[in-house]
């Protein structure tokens, strides 16, 4: 059973959370990084128009605020990322081989392609493939299922910022 059928998590959906969790923190940093771009741009229109009445005096706040929301949500997210890596180390450590420990399911959480893993051990990619399988069915998932909301897109979207 996994997760998409509402039963237990998988061994390859638990050791795939931090990699998930680890993209959508890239993706609030690269959010963060354009809301600051944005709050730094200031260009100036010279135009013998009258000005509006009414102009938006409260959108760099805006931006402040929503940057500063971001990076709070970056630092809960940087806190959740240490507490799984520190429970799957204890997982994987839990593994009775520990061929299958240093192999894909340890390396693979460190976010190494399939190639670096082969030429870290001096495998073939297809028996690191054989390893990771047989590692995956070693890995006893905690009996908790952790709430990760890791899947969803709208954890990725970026802020919508009004001209």
């Amino acid at each position: 059973m996994n997760r998409a059928t509402g039963g237990e998590m998988t061994a390859k959906e638990y050791l795939s959370q931090a990699y998930r969790i680890d993209q959508r923190i890239n993706a609030k940093l690269e959010q963060v990084m354009a809301l600051r771009e944005l709050a730094t741009k200031a260009t100036v229109t010279l135009s013998d128009m009258p000005r509006s009445d009414s102009p938006n005096v409260c959108r760099m706040e805006d931006i402040i605020l929503k940057i500063v929301d971001s990076e709070n949500e970056i630092n809960a997210e940087i806190d959740r990322l240490v507490d799984l890596k520190r429970e799957m180390r204890a997982v994987i450590g839990a593994v009775e081989q520990s061929e299958h420990q240093t192999s894909s399911a340890g390396m693979r959480s460190r976010f190494s392609s399939w190639e670096q893993i082969a030429v870290m051990m001096a495998y073939s990619i297809q028996h690191t493939y054989r390893m990771h399988d047989q590692a995956l069915r070693a890995v006893a998932v905690p009996p908790h299922e952790r709430k990760c909301d890791c899947m969803r897109a709208s954890n990725v979207l970026p802020y919508m910022v009004e001209d």
